[in-house]
């Protein structure tokens, strides 16, 4: 039988990224993943009751439309309701985007960055551009002249894998331009409530601004990678087109209730922050301390890193000593010269600092 498939199918590359799965690794809890830039404390202790007490739900049906998650989504990022879709993770959110609004149209991205843009923007029919820089900050004005070329520009804040936080008066520069042009933004916050210095979130302007679409993730924030629970603010006509084309139970039952438990908990990422800032610093001054080790600065709880060996070469060194980092060739716009590592505990920092050492 002949199979008709179109051709943003048969030319569709799946996108590799980090973990212990991707890394061809069956799961050990002696491999330490520093590939994974998920919060460094795991999900709040809270969790591990309230998982217990809610297998009973394991034989009933979720809410599809996520009502009770949504109202505590509500109170914690001050949107009203009817501006929330939950996704089974931040992905499922990206490509439904990608499939309602962006068909024959035009992308902007600048990269290095989250691959799964540029991706799900050419499985839906999206022209896509790039723009190439390590820092929007330093680059506002090459933007500026490539945003009125495009109908929709990804911007990742703060940017995966760089760790670089666009600062807030740019993003405004930049949505302000976009509005008058009827460009979408698409910003990524799923990192934002991980940068210890400051708050350059846009959830504020959300009511100034009907071309912003914010994606968030209770993957890293709250350490549930497992559970997959994302979700995005927008527009009520945006929110309503992608409410219509999600999955019916997208998001199962325990993970809602685990969601809404980890929201609850706001001392967790707290705490949090205090340890990436802490650790953050003695994880980066003490890799440049090493031989044939560049670390580039980073606002958030992951560390890009320019390497004299070979990436791949190095991830399978260090593998062999229980440690996995984020190979970065895989990142449209860097090489074969580029690891990435999560910032994690004191104790796995020092391990994996010993194991850079042996290399």
């Amino acid at each position: 039988m002949k199979l008709r498939i179109e051709k943003t199918i048969t030319n569709h590359k799946v996108i590799i990224h980090g973990g212990i799965h991707s890394a061809g690794l069956e799961y050990d809890p002696s491999v330490i993943d520093f590939s994974s830039n998920v919060n460094p404390l795991g999900y709040p202790g809270s969790i591990k009751n309230n998982l217990q007490k809610n297998l009973k739900i394991l034989s009933v049906y979720p809410d599809s439309d996520s009502k009770e998650l949504r109202t505590y989504l509500q109170k914690y990022t001050g949107v009203p309701t009817n501006q929330i879709v939950v996704g089974n993770g931040a992905t499922e959110i990206i490509y439904n985007f990608c499939r309602a609004f962006l068909k024959g149209r035009k992308a902007l991205i600048p990269v290095p960055t989250f691959g799964e843009y540029e991706s799900a923007a050419r499985l839906h029919g999206a022209s896509v551009h790039f723009l190439k820089t390590m820092n929007i900050n330093k680059s506002m004005q090459e933007l500026q002249e490539e945003i009125s070329k495009n109908n929709f520009l990804f911007i990742c804040n703060p940017n995966n894998p760089t760790g670089v936080l666009t600062k807030k008066k740019n993003l405004l520069k930049i949505l302000e331009s976009a509005h008058s042009k009827s460009i979408i933004v698409f910003l990524d916050e799923c990192f934002i409530e991980l940068v210890p210095s400051s708050n350059e979130s846009l959830v504020s302007y959300l009511k100034e601004f009907d071309n912003l679409f914010i994606l968030r993730s209770l993957t890293k924030s709250f350490g549930l990678a497992g559970l997959r629970v994302g979700y995005a603010l927008g527009s009520r006509k945006m929110i309503e087109i992608l409410e219509k084309i999600k999955i019916p139970w997208n998001v199962n039952g325990i993970a809602q209730q685990m969601a809404i438990k980890a929201l609850s908990d706001a001392s967790h990422l707290r705490t949090t922050r205090k340890v990436i800032a802490r650790e953050g610093k003695f994880l980066k001054d003490s890799i440049s301390r090493i031989n044939g080790f560049t670390c580039y600065d980073s606002d958030t709880n992951f560390i890009l890193i320019r390497t004299k060996m070979n990436s791949k070469q190095l991830q399978k060194k260090l593998i062999k000593r229980n440690i996995l980092v984020r190979d970065c060739s895989t990142f449209r716009g860097l090489n074969n010269n580029f690891i990435r590592v999560a910032i994690r505990t004191h104790k796995e920092n020092l391990r994996l600092l010993e194991a850079l050492k042996r290399i």
